[in-house]
């Protein structure tokens, strides 16, 4: 099988594009454009950065719920964006559980708890946690877990199919990650304006019934994932037993929000027969 649907990202106003469907088992679905090719993966990265913190919290460098960030905040108000950090400043701006804050700032400190309690860098500590034993060989963290992750549509798929059927992690850690944490908090998903609710898990946005948004009309609520401003996405649609990884070269804007839905849509119907 080789999607079809996956040529659509040729009509995008970007420079490069590549993009990849696999399933659990691994099977790759199809994919288009440059599989090789590392781009830049902007807040792509926040879900790798969150796997490497859910294996430090298996092996037992950390605990879900110890103290991290600003007072109050725990390791997972800041895989949940609900630690009260700002944006992109290591300031406080609401109490720990108040309100959805999505934080870079979070994932900074959350990269240094890891760091200070397995006394390793964090980047290092994601490539023997996660990048290594998934084979992503192209992959690496240039700087903040929050933003600056380097990576190619093969290496992703690689662990868009971890997702989906865990190897590196306890099925029920992952299962944990990808349910929503603090129900009910309002916030702003970064492009789309505020959510009511906006519901996150540990370190993967989860679609729910938010609208406007960057998957498609027909994904499941179930569906979860991350974009990043650099132009790109990763999205698990359980429902549809598939996940999909789009890279680009082009930042954020109207064009995606214009373009991905329809790409998406056109994906799951495609998978759907």
């Amino acid at each position: 099988m080789s999607l079809q649907s996956l040529a659509l990202i040729e009509k995008w106003p970007v420079p490069t594009a590549a993009a990849g469907v696999v399933r659990a088992d691994g099977t790759v679905l199809g994919t288009h454009g440059p599989g090789g090719h590392r781009f830049p993966l902007a807040s792509v990265t926040k879900p790798l950065a969150a796997y490497a913190v859910l294996v430090a919290y298996e092996e037992g460098a950390v605990e879900l719920d110890e103290p991290a960030g600003p007072p109050g905040s725990t390791v997972r108000h800041l895989l949940a964006h609900t630690s009260g950090l700002a944006f992109d400043e290591h300031r406080t701006t609401a109490p720990p559980g108040e309100r959805r804050l999505y934080s870079n700032a979070g994932f900074e400190q959350l990269g240094e708890h890891v760091a200070a309690a397995a006394d390793i860098p964090f980047a290092e500590y994601l490539r023997q946690a996660v990048l290594e034993p998934l084979g992503m060989t192209a992959t690496s963290l240039e700087g903040s877990p929050a933003k600056d992750g380097v990576s190619t549509v093969d290496d992703l798929l690689r662990f868009a199919a971890e997702l989906q059927a865990p190897r590196l992690l306890d099925p029920r850690t992952v299962a944990a990650a990808m349910s929503v944490q603090y129900p009910g908090l309002k916030g702003v998903l970064p492009g789309y304006g505020h959510q009511n609710p906006n519901d996150w898990g540990l370190g993967f946005e989860i679609r729910d019934s938010k609208s406007p948004h960057w998957t498609g009309s027909s994904s499941s609520p179930r569906t979860f994932g991350h974009f990043g401003q650099s132009g790109t996405f990763l999205w698990t649609d359980p429902e549809a037993g598939a996940a999909c990884v789009t890279l680009t070269d082009r930042p954020f804007g109207p064009w995606a929000v214009e373009a991905w839905p329809e790409f998406t849509n056109a994906v799951l119907a495609e998978l759907r027969g």
